[in-house]
């Protein structure tokens, strides 16, 4: 299986939008959907303070399981149930179950209330996706986990490693999904079962149950290590492994535009990996493109901006390679003249859902931002006599205001032309909230720029 991950702890994108990616997500080989809601599903009753105000709702789930079916895209949802749980615990009703309570992270996996929260999170999600075949219950990166005061007597009462106690509570969440749904199979990321040993993992019992979900998405990564990884899974009794690379949200917690061979090269060096291991080791492949690092991080690029890096990806996985062929056939699809996967994609837009985005993203960031910091910084009339020093004091000689003003307002108005049509663009994809979110997270040289102009207003009216 061909996943592609949806990411919705940010920029959840308008089931209308989905409706127009899907059967591109499709005809670029992919026949299946990882989906993370986090905030954005709508929880209800107890657990009604994790729902967003910009959350689905359920009519709205409803239908992108129905768009996902009609495109043959096989929908697995994903629930965090151990780390990253920050969309829960940091609400006031459920802080008492961190794992540090200093700390939103991690779960307590020692409190029966953390059993109840998960039991009551899973319910409600499977309700609304009915004849699932699998399950992601989440469990990486388990930040402090043995670390809070209850697993620290726990651990030392019972000799156990933080592996142990790791395992012990991904078993009981296993064990709870595959009694209670019969049919659902648990897949869990595989980083906090890293460095257990053989022996552990065989006597944990957590083989039985879960399928792990090896994730590396660096572009060198290491060949060797990932077939001896998944030997060691296979040794231990995992009967179908799962494997993790990413199309975007791997290359900087504030990335904006994609690095295509980054993600080239990773998947690359997979193919490298499933050469080397026998062919019904592997369930699938799941292609993440993370939204946010983490609940509390900002956005990185938008799934648009995303887009022409996934359908390299989805080519080269079909085709087991990136040839010339393959990407003559990805631009067709994309309706883009050229892709340059060595640089920025975006020099050239396309005609796929979304590719105006990327084009007025590609302006801001490529051209308006660095076009403006050379001016704020670099432009000797500026830095020479209007300096902060000069701004404070309205101070300015009124030649110089005739070498300045021309540039900034016109770069002011190229600002002002972008901005609106990059906003009209997002709304028709994200939500306002998402919308805002990205214009004032990156629109700081806007902003500096009209201080600029408004203080040589001021001053120049000061002296007249």
């Amino acid at each position: 299986m061909i996943l592609v991950h949806l990411d919705l702890k940010g920029a959840p994108p308008k089931v209308s939008y989905l409706a127009e990616v899907f059967p591109l997500f499709s005809a670029l080989g992919a026949n299946g959907l990882l989906i993370e809601y986090e905030d954005t599903f709508p929880y209800y009753e107890e657990l009604l303070p994790l729902r967003a105000a910009h959350a689905y709702r359920p009519q709205e789930i409803r239908e992108i399981l129905r768009l996902a079916q009609v495109n043959h895209l096989e929908v697995i949802p994903l629930i965090q149930t151990y780390g990253h749980m920050e969309f829960v615990l940091k609400h006031k009703e459920f802080s008492p179950l961190r794992e540090v309570l200093m700390y939103p992270n991690s779960l307590n996996p020692h409190k029966e209330e953390s059993h109840r929260l998960l039991h009551v999170m899973i319910r409600q999600v499977l309700e609304l996706h009915p004849g699932v075949r699998w399950l992601h219950i989440g469990s990486d990166e388990v930040y402090f986990l043995g670390e809070g005061e209850e697993s620290k007597k726990y651990l030392s009462e019972n000799g156990l490693t933080v592996e142990d106690l790791f395992m012990c509570h991904l078993k009981k969440v296993a064990a709870h999904v595959v009694s209670s749904y019969p049919g659902v199979k648990p897949i869990a990321w595989d980083d906090m079962l890293r460095g257990a040993s053989a022996q552990t993992l065989k006597e944990s019992g957590v083989a039985e149950l879960v399928e792990p979900m090896i994730w590396d998405y660096t572009s060198n990564l290491e060949v060797d290590n990932r077939v001896a990884l998944i030997e060691k899974y296979s040794q231990c009794g995992f009967q179908k492994i799962w494997l993790a690379s990413a199309f975007k949200g791997a290359t900087g917690a504030c990335q904006q535009l994609t690095q295509i061979e980054h993600h080239l090269e990773n998947h690359r060096r997979w193919l490298q990996v499933i050469q080397r291991i026998p062919n019904n080791t592997i369930q699938g492949v799941a292609i993440t493109g993370w939204q946010r690092y983490d609940h509390f991080s900002v956005l990185c690029e938008l799934l648009p901006v995303g887009i022409p890096s996934l359908a390299v990806c989805l080519q080269t996985l079909k085709n087991g390679s990136y040839t010339e062929q393959v990407a003559t056939s990805v631009q067709d699809i994309l309706g883009m003249s050229h892709l340059d996967t060595e640089n920025f994609s975006s020099e050239a837009s396309g005609s796929f859902p979304g590719s105006d985005v990327l084009r007025l993203i590609t302006q801001v960031i490529f051209l308006l931002k660095t076009q403006t910091q050379e001016f704020l910084e670099k432009n000797q009339f500026v830095t020479g006599w209007f300096s902060a020093f000069h701004r404070k004091r309205k101070m300015v000689h009124p030649i110089m205001v005739q070498q300045i003003e021309p540039e900034a307002v016109s770069l002011l108005s190229s600002w002002t032309s972008v901005l609106g049509d990059l906003h009209a663009a997002l709304l028709k994809i994200f939500p306002a909230v998402t919308v805002e979110e990205w214009i004032e997270e990156n629109s700081l040289p806007y902003l500096q720029l009209q201080e600029l102009v408004q203080d040589l207003n001021t001053t120049m009216e000061n002296q007249t």
